[in-house]
């Protein structure tokens, strides 16, 4: 069963600049948060666990 995600821009892509990032999350049972170019929607996709997540955020706010 595929299950169509509910996809939003971040907050730190414009609406006309070249950096579109989107971010959606996938329900239970597997739940993870997935990261795709906004300008190439078909395109190759991240997937990363609630922890996986957590901790890339962590190391990025930090620089």
């Amino acid at each position: 069963m595929t299950t169509e995600l509910d996809w939003f821009k971040s907050s730190f892509s414009s609406n006309d600049g070249p950096d579109c990032v989107e971010a959606a999350t996938s329900p239970a049972p597997h739940p993870t948060i997935r990261i795709r170019d906004s300008k190439n929607k078909d395109g190759s996709r991240l997937a990363f666990t609630g922890g996986a997540w957590s901790e890339f955020l962590e190391f990025a706010t930090e620089r």
